[in-house]
């Protein structure tokens, strides 16, 4: 989407949010009548918004055997073109043979309910593992899973056309959670840009593809406590190997990109959205 196109886009949706009539920006799923834009970044500039986004650094593994080192530098992570860009590459970095970057809105901005949409062309190849997901704010205090993960889109490279959604809480966490794939008809996600998003309202969460309702989850569908009335802040990176993914083989080419076109949050218009 062209930076003009992108910014009239969101002007219109500004003026009109919630409104039945109002089209989508183009390229994306329009959400239903009912939600009113109250965050974005439409990446139209030529650096990364600081009052928005924070870059996070390390090379520990994250929990799942990953092996990049995440960086804050341009190589690794930039805005051009309208885009995000998160780029994994395979280079000797403090200790690691990869380096990519991870990003977050902790901090800057957490809310509880809404839905939270991005645009992404994802990258491809084993051991490749991008994701647009949200975390619990209260992270430092109740520990994970307590705290709560929502993971809006995953795609892991041996499963090119097929994105996951998932839910981990304590109970359901790790490859016990509570998820659905949402596959393509034909073709791969890494051919073109899809539209990514969850609609987390009151003891519910929804999960869309391309508009597409493909996951639910709800308090009695859980095998656990549900933790997700409080708030949580937005997640996007891209991970090299992990226990779940895989590791990168003869097969994969490096570097790889993930574009983010734009994230966008929406909340229920009226009283108490």
């Amino acid at each position: 989407m062209t930076t003009m196109n992108k910014m009239a886009a969101l002007a219109a949706l500004l003026l009109c949010a919630g409104c039945a009539s109002q089209p989508a920006p183009e390229g994306a799923a329009a959400p239903a009548s009912g939600w009113m834009l109250e965050w974005s970044d439409e990446f139209d500039g030529d650096s990364l918004d600081p009052g928005k986004w924070v870059a996070e650094t390390g090379g520990h593994g994250w929990g799942n055997n990953e092996l990049q080192f995440y960086t804050g530098r341009p190589e690794n992570l930039r805005v051009s073109g309208g885009h995000l860009v998160i780029e994994a590459r395979k280079e000797a970095f403090e200790n690691r043979e990869y380096t990519s970057a991870r990003i977050k809105t902790a901090g800057l901005y957490q809310r509880m309910h809404g839905r939270f949409e991005a645009r992404i062309k994802v990258p491809q190849g084993q051991g490749i593992w991008p994701a647009f997901w949200m975390l619990g704010a209260d992270i430092k205090q109740a520990g994970w899973p307590r705290s709560g993960e929502i993971d809006i889109m995953e795609n892991i490279g041996k499963e090119p056309a097929i994105v996951h959604g998932t839910l981990h809480g304590p109970g359901y966490s790790g490859d016990q959670a509570f998820g659905k794939p949402a596959p393509l008809a034909s073709g791969k996600y890494a051919d073109d840009l899809h539209v990514f998003a969850v609609e987390w309202e009151p003891g519910e969460i929804r999960w869309y593809r391309d508009g597409q309702h493909f996951h639910t989850a709800r308090p009695s569908l859980v095998k656990g406590d549900w933790v997700f009335e409080h708030p949580f802040f937005i997640l996007l990176n891209l991970a090299v190997g992990g226990y779940w993914p895989g590791y990168p083989d003869s097969t994969t080419v490096l570097p790889q990109q993930m574009l983010v076109d734009y994230v966008r949050v929406y909340r229920r218009a009226g009283p108490g959205g």
